[in-house]
This record gives C-alpha cells, sequence and structure tokens, in this order.
C-alpha cells in the first residue's frame, strides 16, 4: 500500500477512535480532566502501538486493543475521578496511586495516565477466571494472570513513545507477575489467553483446555512442570503482601497436611467420617426439633444470648429461626461432602484432591520464601526455554523463524527483577547461549538473516548482538565492524541513526571487512 494512501487511512481510524470515545464520554458524568486524560491516553496509544506490533508479533490488533478499553469504559464504569496528589484530604491510602470500586463501578486515580490505563484494564476483569473445582488456585492463579494482563495492557503508553522503546523497570507494578505472564503469552499465544481472561462462558473449563494446550504443543512432562511451577508462584506472590491471605492459605495447608495424615489408614479414616457424620445428623436434627418447638427456640434464644456481647446479640427469636436454618444449610453441605468423601469412588478422588493441594501448598513451610521464590522462577524460565527449544525444531518457514527472533530478543530484555534483565541471570546462560545457536543457524539456513562468515562461531560471535539491541525494526538494521587502537568494536545501527556499539573479540576466523555497511537480515 503505498505511503501517502496508508496514512490517510490511520487518519480517518484516529478520528473514529476518538469519535468512539467522546460518543461514551457524552453518556458519562466524567470531569474535563478526566476526558481529556482518557483522549490523551487514546492519542498515545495511536502513536505507540504499531512499533509493539513490531517488537512483539504476537499481539492483539491495535483496533482490538482499543475496542477493548472503549468497551470497558462504556460498560463497566459509571465514574473517575483524578485527584492532585497534593490534595490531603482526598489522598488515596496506603501509597496507593489508585482506588477501583467493582460494586459501584468507579475509579478514582491520580492524575498518572499509565496508572488510569491500568485500573481501567483492572476494573473491567473477573476475579476469578478459574473454577472453584481447583481449589486454592483458583484464586491465586487468577490473580497472577489478571495482573499479568493488566501490566500487559499498559506496555505500549509505558514503553513506547513514537520513535523509541524503553523499559523503566521502576514503572512495572509487579516484574514477577510480568515476566510469568509474558512467559505463558510467548508459548500459548495471546489469542488464547485474552479468551480466557474475558469469557464470561462458565460452562468451558479454560485451565483443563489451558493444560491440554500445554502438552499439545510442549508433552506432558513440560506441561506438568509448567502447571506446577505457576500455580507455586501464584501462592507465593499472593501472600507476598498480604498478611491475612497468607494467615487464611496457612490454615488450609495445616487442615491439608493433617487431613492427608489421617487419610493414609483408610479404614481409621472412613471410621473417624462417620463419626462426624452422625455428630452432624444430630446437630441436623437438633435444629430441626427446635425451630418446629416454640418452647424449646425460647430457651435456645436465651442460652445463645447469654454467651454472646452486647453487640452480637440475637434481636428476636424470628431471627435466630433464620440464622439457624442457615446453620442447617452449612451442615447439610458438610454432610453431603462427607458422604462423597466415603464413597468408594471419590475417595481415591478426594485423596488425589488432597495430594495436590499439599503439592502447591508446601511452598508456605519455605523458611525464606523470597529465596524459594527466585528457585522457582528460575526453573520455570529453564522450561519456558525447553519451549522455546521445541518450537525452533519446528519451525519450517521464515516467517516462523522471524517471529522466534523477535519473541527471544523481547524475552531476553525482560526484567527478571528490579535489577536485572534475563540476559543478565547467571543461572540461564547456558540455556540462553544454546538457543541463540539453534535460532542463528536456523535463520541463516532459511535466509532469514545474512550469513557473516563461512564459520558457524564466526556468525554466531556477530549475530547473537541482535538479541540484545532495541532497535524496534531489525529489519532495518546493519552492522559495521570498527577498529580503534587494538580493540574491536561491532556498531548496530538503522536508518535512524539509533546505534549499539559494543566491544568484541575478533575471532581469528573473521572473513568481512572493516567499516563495512553490512545489513543483518536478508
Amino acid at each position: 500500500m503505498p505511503q501517502k494512501k496508508k496514512n490517510i487511512i490511520e487518519k480517518i481510524v484516529k478520528k473514529d477512535y476518538n469519535n468512539e470515545l467522546e460518543k461514551i464520554l457524552e453518556q458519562k458524568q466524567f470531569g474535563e480532566n478526566v476526558k481529556s486524560t482518557l483522549l490523551s491516553i487514546l492519542y498515545k496509544i495511536e502513536i505507540a502501538y504499531k512499533d509493539l506490533e513490531i517488537v512483539k508479533k504476537d499481539i492483539e490488533s491495535k483496533e482490538e486493543y482499543i475496542l477493548n478499553i472503549l468497551e470497558i469504559i462504556k460498560n463497566e464504569i459509571n465514574s473517575i475521578k483524578i485527584i492532585k496528589m497534593s490534595e490531603q484530604q482526598n489522598k488515596i491510602p496506603n501509597n496507593k496511586t489508585y482506588i477501583i470500586n467493582k460494586e459501584k463501578k468507579e475509579i478514582i486515580s491520580y492524575p498518572i495516565e499509565r496508572k488510569l490505563l491500568y485500573a481501567i484494564s483492572k476494573i473491567g476483569k473477573k476475579e476469578k477466571i478459574i473454577k472453584d473445582e481447583y481449589f486454592v488456585i483458583n484464586e491465586t492463579l487468577s490473580e497472577l494472570i489478571n495482573v499479568g494482563n493488566n501490566i500487559d495492557t499498559v506496555e505500549p503508553i509505558r514503553d513506547f513513545n513514537g520513535y523509541s522503546w524503553t523499559t523503566i523497570t521502576q514503572e512495572i507494578e509487579s516484574t514477577d507477575h510480568n515476566l510469568v505472564y509474558q512467559n505463558l503469552k510467548m508459548i500459548i499465544g495471546y489469542k488464547f489467553l485474552n479468551k480466557w481472561i474475558k469469557s464470561r462462558e462458565f460452562l468451558i473449563d479454560y485451565f483443563e483446555l489451558f493444560k491440554y494446550e500445554l502438552e499439545d504443543r510442549y508433552g506432558e512432562e513440560n506441561k506438568d512442570k509448567i502447571i506446577d511451577l505457576i500455580s507455586q508462584i501464584s501462592i507465593l506472590l499472593n501472600i507476598k503482601f498480604d498478611n491475612i491471605k497468607n494467615e487464611i492459605l496457612m490454615k488450609i495447608n495445616k487442615e491439608t497436611n493433617e487431613e492427608l495424615e489421617k487419610i493414609q489408614d483408610k479404614e481409621k479414616f472412613i471410621e473417624e467420617v462417620t463419626k462426624r457424620k452422625i455428630n452432624i445428623e444430630k446437630k441436623i436434627k437438633y435444629i430441626d426439633t427446635t425451630i418446629r418447638n416454640k418452647e424449646e427456640l425460647k430457651n435456645e434464644y436465651i442460652k445463645r444470648n447469654k454467651k454472646l456481647p452486647l453487640e452480637k446479640k440475637i434481636f428476636s427469636m424470628r431471627v435466630l429461626s433464620k440464622v439457624m436454618e442457615q446453620e442447617k444449610e452449612i451442615y447439610l453441605k458438610k454432610l453431603e461432602r462427607l458422604n462423597k468423601i466415603i464413597n468408594p469412588q471419590n475417595f481415591i478422588k478426594y485423596k488425589k484432591e488432597l495430594e495436590q493441594k499439599h503439592k502447591y501448598l508446601k511452598v508456605l513451610d519455605m523458611q525464606d520464601r523470597e529465596e524459594g521464590l527466585n528457585k522457582l522462577k528460575i526453573e520455570l524460565q529453564k522450561v519456558f526455554l525447553e519451549a522455546i527449544k521445541i518450537n525452533i525444531d519446528k519451525a519450517q518457514t521464515k516467517q516462523q523463524i522471524q517471529k522466534i527472533i523477535y519473541d527471544f530478543r523481547y524475552y531476553l530484555l525482560l526484567p527478571y527483577n528490579k535489577e536485572k534483565t534475563i540476559q543478565e541471570i547467571e543461572e540461564l546462560q547456558e540455556a540462553i547461549i544454546e538457543i541463540s545457536k539453534k535460532i542463528i543457524k536456523k535463520a541463516i539456513k532459511l535466509k532469514v538473516i545474512e550469513k557473516i562468515s563461512n564459520n558457524e562461531r564466526t556468525n554466531y560471535e556477530i549475530l547473537k548482538n541482535i538479541f540484545y539491541i532495541r532497535i524496534i525494526k531489525l529489519e532495518d538494521a546493519y552492522l559495521k565492524i570498527t577498529k580503534e587502537k587494538d580493540k574491536y568494536y561491532m556498531q548496530i545501527f538503522d536508518e535512524n541513526i539509533f546505534e549499539e556499539n559494543i566491544e568484541i573479540i575478533k575471532p581469528k576466523e573473521l572473513e568481512i571487512k572493516l567499516n563495512k555497511k553490512i545489513s543483518i537480515w536478508c
């Protein structure tokens, strides 16, 4: 398409987005500062997204991305209030930069565009995207994926400005959540994750589909490792800054361990469950008898109120009757659960569920949880890199290997923590070198990148540097080797004169001339 015609189309599309947002804003009671901030966010997305689409090959289109944001503003938000950070009377508590109220569909935010965009992304999500039957991780893994997606949503205006790509680690809400989410996005694809996160269809078990997709692409062993690692990581991240969640999960962990110990002796366990059933049945019978007998209900009312403090006293026998009906419902559910457990067909299933829960919750017993989290992250990266190897072996076309080059470059430049990127992590160096060599060898074979030398080692030593540069479009990259005194340098640059000057050790087999501009891409 001619550049002039393309620019005209882009202007029309941009105008349409602004008009759509204006129409939505007309229906909302937003202040002028909110409207101007939202229009500014949309403008920055328009400018930045074209570069994001180059750097990250497997992402939703700009149209999909913007329409999703507009849908959330239209359907999930009634009120947005932007307050100045200097307004002490309206200060957001606990050092937060925004507050959301999902019930009232309200957002309060400081005038920080990326934080407001994060809040918009967050308010548009379901709290749980994993079914309740996957107890424990149904909450923790849902949170991990949702938070990761929120961070990913902010990326266009956080890291891109229309001419450069810069990641400021301190502006990422959580490098841990972001790293795991980007791992999943690269190995499973944005389409699957988007469907999973946005789905309102409760009949589809996306977690099971996720496991099936992993096994189909990377094998059963890698699938099991990925599921176990992200589940354990999600639990540690869930409690990292929340003491209440920590206490809840610690209690569940203790109960799980006790139950698992009891269940080892099947006969003794069934005997104990039977006793618990009898006890519950007695309580249900007592409730039924008491509610039907006015005198007994009165005695129960007096007995309970004697034990309760003033603020918790039961106001009337009618209220007590409702309370006891609710208690009966709880007992009936417990009874139903116990009946299922001692059913021979369900006993093995129940034991497996306990063992699975124990496997995930055992991370809570770590003496140093921060160190434990780091070890789990490293292990996850090693499995992720195994998945990348599989993708390289499967790649048969130029487009497939081009995508892998971009994905691997993006991955190596991801923040591992607040101090280091993936490429700087010592424990991963061996795998990174092996994969770099595999990609370069296959890319040369498929005529994606130029062969620098007939010597494989020389090709690797020179071309590996494309994985460490932030030139947005690698197809526009050139290299030139220069010599200053006794040292050799490689310059990588594009048409915008963006340069990377990297010192190299000149291989003996180096056959290219000095100071010669060489295209990297075929």
